[in-house]
Formats: structure tokens, C-alpha cells, sequence
């Protein structure tokens, strides 16, 4: 956990066109205004305007190399967008440290997992609820009664974990650690995870136990998923939007771009 640093300056916002102020008013949980995010020359993610509601479940889909970790990781700050604007439920966070996203309600998963293999699931869930918590850096055992041992209870029934509790992480499954991270993004009552590619490397069988995770969450959480697997993808979300070469191609609802011709011939091949 980063520690807490002073607040850079804030840089006064960029005008914004009514349009755009329309949408923020308009109760969205994400709102990206022409993110761009370029490394030297290279725009990996090239005037992305992009609106999430509270409570939708969203998927961001495209090839390798069509900006997508690189989009989420200018929503988290870990690499700041160049130009345009981030809001989180109607608040600028464009130059907020990745550590102050996650006290307002953000959390994220990663393609490779992060987290303590030599520790149980019980464990590691129990790190990331105490890592949102008031008074996380006390060294007071907590008891079972305590709220942090609750809501680690509350997070092994919710990632369907319980029967594994005291297994060590390194003996884990990779669906099942998987799930761990799933669960641990949802400590401290997320209102807004983001999924980086949670199916890549599952099985059929733990592919279907992510879809019944995904799919049973709460209904006023909001989440934006990366997949490759169209169909996890578009049968656990609401609104989709579709990236290529740094920018956005098709915005619209699962349907709709699983019958966009253009999407079918880059995407989803001849057989789709």
C-alpha cells in the first residue's frame, strides 16, 4: 500500500463541450473525455471519449496491441493520459495518485496475478480488506468478531472461496486464484472494479465459474472488463465498446456488436 503524499497542484481542467458536461451530470460512474495516453510518438490510446453508468457492467474488447491495458491504466493512474480527462462519479481524478483512486472506490485486477503465494486465501483476503480500512497499519490481532475478520468471511463466500480458506495461494488453481483476486478487489465495497483479462489461462470449467462470480455481483457496482473471450465477454455485460489501434471503433450493446460486420471481420472471424 502507497503511502499518503501531498496532493500535486491541481491543473486547471480543460474546457469542456456541453455534451460532454451533460453526460457527467448524468449519474456515470467512469466518464473518459479524449483520453489520449502516447509514449514518445506512439498514441496507444488515441482520443477515447467513453461513459459508464453506475451499476453497468462494461467490456472493452480488441486485439492485441488496441490500447486496452494501456486505457486502464490511465484510469488508474498508473500511467497518467497525456491529454483529455478522467472523472469518477463526477469528480476529476485525472491527476490523482493511483492511491487516492482506490480510497474513492476504484480497484483493479491485473493480467498476471499479484498475489502472496505463500500465504492462504484467507490471508490474502484479510491483507486487502485491512488495506481499505481505517487504522490499517495497526498491529492488533484482529479477533473474530472484529470487522475486518467479518468482511474477509463476507469476501470467501462472495468469490466462492470459502471451502479453500486455509489453502495456501501456491496450491491454488489458476481459475482459483483467479477468483482470489477477483475477491480481493471487491474489499472495502468497490464502487467501480476493473477486470483486466480475469479468463485468460481458465479452463472450461473455471470459465463457467467465472461467469457465475461476474454475474453475481452486486447490482449497483459498476465494472469495466478486458476480455479476449467474446463469449464471457458478451454475455456478463451491458454496454460494450470496441478498440483498434488505439481508438474507439463500435460502441453499443452486446448484440449489436456481435452482429457489426466490420467488428465480425477483424475480431470474431469468418466463423462468426
Amino acid at each position: 500500500m502507497a503511502s499518503i503524499t501531498s496532493l500535486r497542484p491541481a491543473v486547471p481542467p480543460r474546457s469542456i463541450s456541453p455534451k460532454a458536461t451533460g453526460q457527467l451530470l448524468s449519474g456515470d460512474a467512469l466518464s473518459l473525455i479524449s483520453v489520449t495516453r502516447a509514449f514518445g510518438a506512439l498514441k496507444a490510446v488515441d482520443d477515447v471519449t467513453l461513459n459508464v453508468q453506475a451499476g453497468q457492467k462494461y467490456a472493452v474488447l480488441g486485439s492485441n496491441g488496441a490500447g486496452k491495458t494501456t486505457l486502464f491504466n490511465a484510469i488508474t493512474g498508473d500511467f497518467p493520459p497525456t491529454a483529455g480527462r478522467i472523472h469518477f462519479f463526477g469528480e476529476d481524478i485525472t491527476d490523482l495518485p493511483p492511491h487516492e483512486r482506490i480510497r474513492k472506490g476504484m480497484r483493479r485486477t491485473y493480467q498476471s496475478s499479484l498475489l502472496f503465494r505463500d500465504l492462504t486465501v484467507r490471508d490474502n483476503l484479510f491483507l486487502a480488506v485491512r488495506g481499505v480500512a481505517s487504522g490499517r497499519f495497526s498491529f492488533m490481532r484482529a479477533r473474530a468478531r472484529h470487522a475486518s475478520t467479518i468482511a474477509t468471511n463476507d469476501l470467501l463466500d462472495r468469490a466462492r472461496l470459502s471451502h479453500i480458506a486455509d489453502e495456501l495461494v501456491a496450491n491454488l488453481a489458476h481459475g482459483q486464484q483467479r477468483q482470489l483476486e477477483i475477491g480481493m478487489a471487491l474489499a472495502g465495497a468497490p464502487r467501480l472494479i476493473l477486470f483486466d483479462e480475469p479468463a485468460a489461462g481458465l479452463s472450461p470449467a473455471e470459465r463457467r465459474e467465472l461467469v457465475l462470480l461476474l454475474t453475481s455481483l452486486p447490482a449497483h457496482m459498476s465494472f469495466v472488463l478486458i476480455e479476449h473471450d467474446l463469449d464471457i465477454a458478451l454475455r456478463v455485460v451491458e454496454r460494450v465498446t470496441v478498440m483498434h489501434n488505439g481508438r474507439v471503433l463500435r460502441t453499443g450493446t452486446p448484440a449489436e456488436i456481435e452482429g457489426d460486420a466490420q467488428v465480425q471481420a477483424i475480431y470474431m472471424g469468418s466463423k462468426h
